[in-house]
């Protein structure tokens, strides 16, 4: 009777713990790190320029491929168009000591995106997306605090990168063909007249 107890105390715990799955999956829960854009738009070709930072459109690309989205480099294979543009980095004092020296930095990081069809009717128009991050200076401690702004960046842009992610999300297959229905619609009206 004792070996059974711990049994059936290990088979309760399973059953809690697949309840609990069930439960989670069942109310919208998603796993950190997968990426919430549906299958409607694929195969996606992602343009990001030269001068764009190489590591914001790798993880772009990243995140896209790991919720399992068809990223392509060329748009002529792609059924749609993400364009990644303006990408700017702005440092600014945001506190100054009685010395009239930076106490503290304000790092902002901005993109444009656009998400294009094929046929170039836009999905989603020109659109800034932001992020920012504050840190303290302490002059006595510049290298430290070099690799803590290089560090930050770093972030901000993964962070940005998360931000086109979820732009992407609300694009089912029914808001595309609304939104294409919408545009055609728009243009017919416009040669008419």
């Amino acid at each position: 009777m004792t070996t059974t107890a711990p049994f059936l105390k290990a088979l309760k715990l399973a059953a809690l713990a697949l309840v609990t799955l069930v439960l989670a999956s069942g109310c919208g829960f998603q796993l950190r790190g997968t990426s919430p854009v549906p299958a409607a738009l694929q195969p996606l070709a992602v343009d990001c320029p030269d001068n764009l930072p190489g590591r914001f459109c790798q993880s772009v690309r990243d995140q896209l491929t790991l919720g399992g989205v068809q990223v392509t480099d060329s748009a002529a294979q792609a059924d749609y168009i993400l364009r990644l543009r303006d990408y700017r980095q702005d440092r600014r004092a945001s506190a100054i000591t009685a010395q009239a020296a930076a106490a503290e930095y304000v790092l902002r990081h901005t993109v444009a995106i656009e998400l294009l069809t094929a046929d170039r009717i836009p999905l989603i128009a020109s659109t800034n997306l932001n992020a920012s991050e504050t840190y303290r200076y302490d002059e006595t401690n510049v290298l430290a605090k070099q690799r803590e702004e290089e560090e930050l960046r770093q972030q901000l842009g993964h962070r940005l990168a998360q931000q086109v992610i979820f732009r992407l999300a609300p694009m089912t297959r029914e808001r595309i063909d609304a939104i294409i229905d919408d545009y055609r619609a728009s243009q017919e009206q416009a040669e008419t007249r």
